[in-house]
């Protein structure tokens, strides 16, 4: 395998996760190399480390979800890893710039 198609089974991987805790130790056995390179690797191709990514795709997430469904906004931020409303509130309102309560109404651009 090279390193491109380690990245992509890496992003695969993380895509596939995004709703559980993201081990960098099983990401490091899906791309073939230590954790050290792997984040190394990843930050060179992405532009941004595996920690960001995982938030940013777990935010976009969470807005998508918010858009679709009538759920609450605390089940979504303990969806994706987030023990608090107010945290997920900081976190999404700085990604997106809205509010996650605003994110669902329908003139709203994320």
């Amino acid at each position: 395998m090279n390193w491109l198609e380690g990245i992509n089974r890496v992003i695969d991987h993380i895509e596939e996760h995004l709703e559980e805790d993201i081990d960098y130790e099983d990401i490091s056995r899906v791309f073939g190399y230590s954790v050290y390179h792997v984040q190394r690797l990843f930050a060179m191709v992405a532009g941004v480390p595996i920690s960001e990514y995982i938030r940013k795709r777990r935010l976009s997430r969470a807005a998508a979800d918010l858009q679709e469904g009538d759920c609450k906004v605390i089940d979504v931020a303990m969806k994706y890893g987030y023990t608090s409303s107010n945290s997920f509130n900081r976190a999404f309102k700085s990604f997106h710039g809205v509010a996650p309560s605003e994110a669902r109404k329908k003139n709203v651009m994320l």
